[in-house]
């Protein structure tokens, strides 16, 4: 995109715009500093940016998602093997210091 100083524009307004209508839009700026854009009226207007479906088509999600290792986490919950409880002095129904808390099972 080309840069006008605003006297170099004043002097070649008609060409410019007609550069611009042609679509070929073109900055003037005063001293040096850049001032306004000059477009055509019908150039499509900027899209904004797009955040959401920005990964479409480029990952899969496995048919079973919502039931992957299931099991697993069930065994977790429902295990008698467990570590700290939420009150770590308390582990397990017993008074215990928190080194001697059963280990979590492997999964």
């Amino acid at each position: 995109m080309q840069t006008f100083n605003i006297d170099d524009a004043k002097s070649q307004l008609s060409r410019l715009v007609e550069q611009a209508a042609k679509g070929e839009s073109f900055v003037i700026a005063k001293a040096g500093k850049p001032m306004v854009k000059v477009m055509a009226l019908n150039a499509p207007e900027p899209s904004p940016i797009k955040r959401f479906g920005f990964l479409a088509g480029q990952i899969t999600v496995p048919e079973d998602f919502d039931t992957m290792a299931a099991d697993k986490i069930r065994a977790m919950f429902e295990s008698e093997a467990r570590s700290c409880c939420w009150i770590p002095i308390f582990c397990c129904g017993q008074r215990r210091a928190l080194t001697a808390c059963p280990p979590l099972p492997r999964l």
